[in-house]
């Protein structure tokens, strides 16, 4: 949806963690390209993709962070959690180990997010029906116990991988988007909140205005 001249309203950041091997890299394959590759190819460090979408009439362009789930990238990628305005934390259902350390990536947000992130969890390769050992219930009960957002989903077959971004950034919009613009009009110029590129300026996302001067990605 986006291109070199497209233009936009708003700048989100996305970061999508978990284990590695649940599917974060094919499920922002499938978002960004609506493509998928079946082999496994480890993220090194960071990797991130662009996705113009439109909400409620605005255009907003999401910046979504691919974080390395071994622990040897984990220094690296706790760098990003600040900057994040929206956090996927995936799972896969076919593997218990990945679902149980939910938990310790929660944790992880708690102490390195800004207060208030939004959050989503999802549960990857649903599509695996004979593989899967964690249901559908189990999910939803350690989201409502986090009091988050839940989506079972699958990069191979697009299941719900349009919703769980979309539902993310829709819960980022009321949140922060909807909340400055009733505060605050611009004097001039299109609005837009820019959480910026890299983790050195993303310190404080969603609360400041910058004029829009056209996209490059």
């Amino acid at each position: 949806m986006s291109g070199k001249s497209a233009s936009y309203d708003y700048l989100i950041k996305l970061l999508l963690i978990g284990d590695s091997g649940v599917g974060k890299s094919c499920l922002l394959l499938r978002f960004s390209d609506d493509s998928f590759t079946p082999s496994f190819i480890t993220t090194i460090g960071i990797d991130f993709k662009i996705r113009t979408i439109e909400l409620d009439g605005k255009r907003i362009k999401l910046q979504i962070w691919d974080t390395a789930g071994q622990e040897r990238f984990r220094t690296i990628t706790t760098a990003y959690y600040r900057g994040a305005m929206g956090i996927l934390l995936v799972y896969d259902v076919t593997d218990e180990r990945s679902f149980n350390n939910i938990h310790n990536w929660i944790r992880n947000v708690e102490q390195y997010a800004n207060e208030g992130v939004n959050r989503i969890l999802v549960g990857n390769k649903c599509d695996m029906d004979e593989k899967k050992v964690i249901s559908k219930e189990q999910g939803q009960a350690l989201a409502e116990e986090h009091q988050i957002r839940f989506l079972e989903t699958s990069a191979k077959s697009n299941i719900n991988v349009e919703e769980a971004f979309f539902s993310l950034a829709r819960d980022i919009k009321k949140r922060l988007i909807d909340t400055d613009e009733s505060r605050a009009q611009p004097k001039s110029g299109t609005a837009n909140i820019d959480i910026g590129s890299s983790a050195g300026n993303l310190a404080n996302p969603a609360s400041q205005y910058l004029k829009q001067s056209g996209c490059c990605n």
